[in-house]
């Protein structure tokens, strides 16, 4: 663990008091090429442009992208015959894809490439007749697409309790995934009573939980038992969001909370406290936690410290559909082709 210089030197007012802001934190390059990828439809296609669910988990850029003229359903059939809809990062079961190609619909698919790696391995085990044992929140978007590539394989496994429950036809026939935005800690903890019950459970080919959720859970580990207060910048339907205030209050900190943005925190919450610790999840853009570092400055907490626990340089190409769409029109207009843009 490094730590970097502080952001702004202490004034009298503010010694003593002083915030540890987590690295890395924020975006990472799945969130980052899906909201690139509606950004730049709108710009090719124009408005609207539709997208099936919240193309990630952050209330400030589905309503920044809504003002640019995204408009966002529920459901395919919600989205007009022939017109351009997109993917979330989470990822859809193949009968989506279906209900699309009935519909004409064009689409393009954001998903995370993580995500994706998630659904071959998914496809994989099925083929081999295997049972699935799927570590994942019910109802969440992402075990939804992952659990529709394979139904009569996959067993959901909502958490270490939930392992008493799991009935499979073969116990020498099992294997295990997980859903990539979990708590590390909790998903091995699930894994090892799956192994207690199934000693033959098989292992996905690589780790399922992403490098940006595990990273961010290490980083607010590294912050934690220094802090009075975590705050984590993220909205309540975001996984790994609320996954941090979890880690963090494990790793030691004397308390912590998610909120959307800086409004959201009362001040009354700061008294008495020393040491805050600020991170955010993977689908916040940075400037809500600038937001945060200003209304902490705004009571006393002027000196920032940044605690650097990795350094990440992933990058995702945006998907193929756009791609093609962006050679077409450079194309067209006469120009030279725009390279394939990255997150």
């Amino acid at each position: 663990m490094t730590t970097s210089a502080t952001t702004s030197a202490p004034t009298p007012a503010t010694t003593g008091r002083r915030v540890l802001l987590a690295a890395p934190r924020g975006y990472c390059a799945g969130v980052d090429r899906a909201v690139v990828t509606v950004e730049k439809a709108l710009e090719l296609h124009g408005a609207p442009v539709y997208v099936r669910k919240q193309i990630v988990h952050n209330r400030h850029v589905v309503e920044t992208l809504e003002a640019r003229g995204a408009v966002f359903v529920d459901e395919t059939d919600e989205v007009p015959e022939g017109a351009l809809v997109i993917f979330s990062a989470h990822g859809v079961a193949p009968v989506v894809h279906d209900e699309a190609r009935s519909r004409g619909l064009r689409t393009i698919d954001a998903t995370c490439p993580l995500v994706t790696k998630v659904h071959h391995e998914a496809r994989r085990f099925a083929a081999e007749d295997v049972d699935i044992l799927l570590i994942g929140h019910e109802g969440h978007e992402e075990v939804i697409g992952t659990s529709g590539e394979a139904p009569e394989h996959i067993h959901l496994v909502d958490g270490p309790d939930d392992v008493p429950n799991v009935q499979v036809r073969d116990p020498e026939r099992v294997a295990w995934l997980s859903q990539t935005t979990l708590s590390v800690d909790e998903t091995m903890e699930t894994v090892r009573r799956l192994r207690e019950r199934f000693p033959a459970l098989q292992d996905p080919p690589s780790d399922d939980i992403c490098y940006a959720t595990q990273n961010r859970q290490v980083a607010v580990k590294d912050i934690a038992a220094q802090s009075d207060l975590v705050i984590v910048v993220g909205s309540g339907n975001s996984s790994n969001s609320v996954r941090l205030v979890e880690v963090a209050l494990e790793a030691g900190a004397g308390a912590s909370y998610r909120v959307d943005k800086a409004s959201e925190i009362d001040p009354a919450t700061l008294e008495g406290v020393r040491t805050v610790g600020v991170t955010s999840g993977a689908s916040v853009p940075e400037v809500l936690v600038r937001g945060v570092l200003e209304l902490l400055a705004e009571h006393g907490f002027g000196q920032v410290e940044e605690v650097v626990s990795a350094k990440e340089s992933l990058l995702f190409a945006l998907p193929p559909e756009l791609r093609r769409d962006l050679r077409a029109a450079g194309a067209a207009s006469g120009r030279a082709a725009e390279p394939a843009p990255t997150a």
